[in-house]
């Protein structure tokens, strides 16, 4: 069973409460998802384990009941 966009979000914000997630449908299908995470806690992390703290979020649904997941993170933008 697919997921849809507002579990991803509140997964990811669940461990990374600051996070700033934009999810997009890429196919329509609720199987094809775009996100970008945007959290303090990546400051000083490698993008690999930016990435990992996400899929970590995700509680092991990748691969299962989300199919694919294109996955961008940064850290917030300073003025």
């Amino acid at each position: 069973m697919p997921m849809d966009a507002g579990a991803i979000e509140s997964l990811i914000k669940g461990s990374l409460p600051d996070a700033e997630v934009t999810i997009q449908d890429l196919a329509g299908d609720g199987d094809h998802y775009a996100a970008l995470v945007v959290s303090s806690a990546f400051v000083g992390k490698t993008r690999v384990q930016q990435h990992q703290m996400v899929y970590q979020a995700l509680q092991g649904r990748m691969g299962g009941e989300l199919h694919a997941l294109a996955l961008q993170t940064s850290t917030p933008k300073t003025e």
